[in-house]
């Protein structure tokens, strides 16, 4: 079984897959049930799992645990964090563009600045997902559309480099509270930090066991 996409691993827990629980005509006899992994499709003699509600052997509990767990070190959070800042200039370029070109604020693009943040920030980090990464993505999210404002405000400004940097961080609370259609663009700001979130959230896994052949769970199981 293949679990390099936690994504695909995640997909094939919530849809059964074409492998047969029917117990064979020796098995009628003896009064068992052949319990089949939905994931490898091979039977199972000993114990077994339900992950997300779906039969798995011990095997591919392991491998689609591992698939999916939030990755540690600091290198897939700087590989995230790379690609994350990256996105984010991206995208407050984009707003920019709109609203030096067209003389137009457009928060919806604040929603797909959370997109495409969120994308990359996954990407760095092999497709999965975690609490450290929702936070980068949402500080990174936050703080391109405060960089998307920073042309406009700063342009004249005499603040150090330093201080500019860290003022960009206010621009988005400025801009709502200082113009007519503040609550709008809260919300949307807010919609686009959740999309961050969202994206960036570790993949879920329930599992439950392990379970005997043979038992009552099996019976249950789907």
């Amino acid at each position: 079984m293949s679990t390099n996409d936690p994504n695909a691993v995640a997909e094939g827990l919530q849809f059964d897959r074409v492998a047969s629980n029917a117990p064979t005509a020796g098995e009628a006899e003896a009064g068992t049930r052949a319990v089949i992994c939905k994931l490898c499709s091979k039977p199972i003699s000993a114990d077994y799992f339900h992950l997300n509600g779906k039969i798995a052997c011990a095997s591919c509990r392991t491998s689609v645990a591992a698939a999916v767990a939030t990755p540690e070190g600091m290198v897939p959070f700087a590989r995230s964090a790379g690609l994350g800042i990256l996105a984010a200039i991206a995208g407050a370029a984009l707003y920019y563009g709109v609203i030096a070109l067209a003389d137009l604020e457009i928060g919806l693009i604040a929603i797909a600045i959370g997109y495409m943040v969120g994308w990359a920030v996954r990407k760095g980090a092999d497709g999965r997902g975690g609490r450290r990464f929702q936070i980068l993505a949402v500080v990174l999210t936050y703080w391109a559309v405060g960089l998307a404002y920073a042309p406009l405000i700063l342009k004249d400004s005499t603040m150090a480099l330093p201080v500019q940097f860290f003022y960009v961080f206010a621009l988005p609370i400025l801009v709502i509270t200082g113009g007519g259609s503040g609550i709008i663009t809260a919300i949307i700001v807010a919609v686009g930090l959740r999309q961050a979130w969202r994206m960036t959230a570790a993949t879920e896994l329930k599992i439950d066991g392990p379970y005997r052949v043979g038992s009552d769970a099996s019976a249950a199981a789907v």
